[in-house]
């Protein structure tokens, strides 16, 4: 079900950094030899523990988990108004994969092995996810400086990989807004430093820029977000034009 669920959703647009070739991870699924010249596609190098310098950081609200806290009913109410139907089989993979977006490394994020999702989201998740990631790197321009990139750790799921996933992490819902297509995690203790040598900057620091980033984005109205303690990462969904109203 993985390779077929995978092979049917390929020819769709790319996201991020994209193209039409062969993605490395779909090329590994498929038993494929890698021929993406994806440049971006590597995990990073190693982060540098000291001389790092310290960025301002705007006031966003409270803490992260008081600020994040939107509730799982909700991310499932918006991603059911906006996302794909869940994808049992091989006839609903093709009937329901048409127009997902092939998320993909590129110079705004990383994304990391997939070990329970497939790298495809709706166009508007997708994009949300490029403004994030774009925003987040401004911002780290305009303050100084530092080559990195936030780490996406999980995108699509099926049922089936629900059910999977649920068996080694007994913290995983039941139902997840992750199989309609309109969310992904964004991780908030793991960065990709793409050059060592340049402005070096505290994980904490990064964490506290990317909450800060999505938090202006929650506050418009974009998305539903909730800071995951126990996964380290901020799962995010994408708010459909007549979704539910974000609970305070």
């Amino acid at each position: 079900m993985f390779i077929v669920l995978t092979a049917v959703i390929a020819s769709c647009l790319s996201g991020c950094g994209g193209s039409d070739t062969v993605s490395p991870g779909l090329a590994a699924l498929l038993e494929l030899p890698d021929t993406s010249d994806n440049k971006w596609y590597h995990p990073g190098l190693p982060a540098p523990d000291s001389g790092c310098e310290r960025l301002r950081i705007r006031p966003f609200g409270g803490s992260l988990g008081s600020v994040f806290r939107d509730v799982n009913e909700v991310h499932l109410a918006s991603a059911r108004n906006g996302g794909i139907e869940p994808i049992h089989n091989t006839d609903e993979a093709w009937a329901n994969s048409r127009g997902l977006v092939e998320v993909r490394p590129c110079s705004l994020y990383y994304v990391d092995e997939l070990k329970h999702s497939y790298p495809y989201l709706t166009r508007e998740a997708a994009d949300l996810l490029d403004e994030i990631c774009a925003r987040f790197r401004d911002s780290l321009d305009a303050r100084g400086g530092g080559d990195y990139r936030p780490k996406v750790t999980s995108v699509l799921r099926t049922p089936a990989s629900v059910g999977r996933l649920r068996r080694v992490n007994r913290n995983a819902t039941g139902e997840s807004a992750h199989i309609y297509a309109t969310t992904f995690d964004i991780s908030y203790s793991k960065f990709i430093c793409d050059n060592p040598e340049g402005v070096r900057r505290t994980f904490e620091d990064l964490k506290n820029l990317l909450g800060e980033t999505i938090a202006g984005l929650r506050d418009q109205g974009r998305c539903l977000v909730k800071h995951e303690r126990r996964q380290a990462c901020f799962h995010i969904t994408v708010c459909a034009p007549d979704s539910v109203q974000i609970y305070r």
